[in-house]
């Protein structure tokens, strides 16, 4: 996994403080590389229950696949994609606790 727990946990806490926020999460998602954008939707798939964490690859391949939509713009249109991208990370082992709680 390229993505880091840093990144994930950065997305999240933006994530949900949209109306603060949005204009800075939008930038730090495009500037991201193409396989970490992908390896985030992924992420929000298994925590959304579309995939299971066995399927990661699958789910990477996939969203590289049907990136037909930029990424911030996909994920901004969920109404709980930080809460998604929360349980995809939890799902995963990724521990962003200490990362949240550093950024903060």
């Amino acid at each position: 996994m390229e993505l880091s727990p840093q990144q994930v946990a950065q997305v999240i806490l933006m994530g949900h403080e949209l109306d603060r926020a949005e204009g800075e999460l939008r930038g730090f998602i495009d500037a991201m590389p193409e396989d970490e954008r992908a390896e985030l939707t992924a992420l929000y798939w298994i925590g959304r229950g579309s995939f299971e964490v066995d399927d990661w690859a699958e789910a990477v391949e996939t969203a590289f696949a049907e990136a037909t939509t930029p990424t911030a713009d996909y994920l901004l249109g969920s109404p709980h994609f930080a809460d998604h991208l929360e349980a995809g990370a939890e799902a995963m082992g990724i521990d962003i606790t200490d990362v949240e709680e550093d950024l903060l």
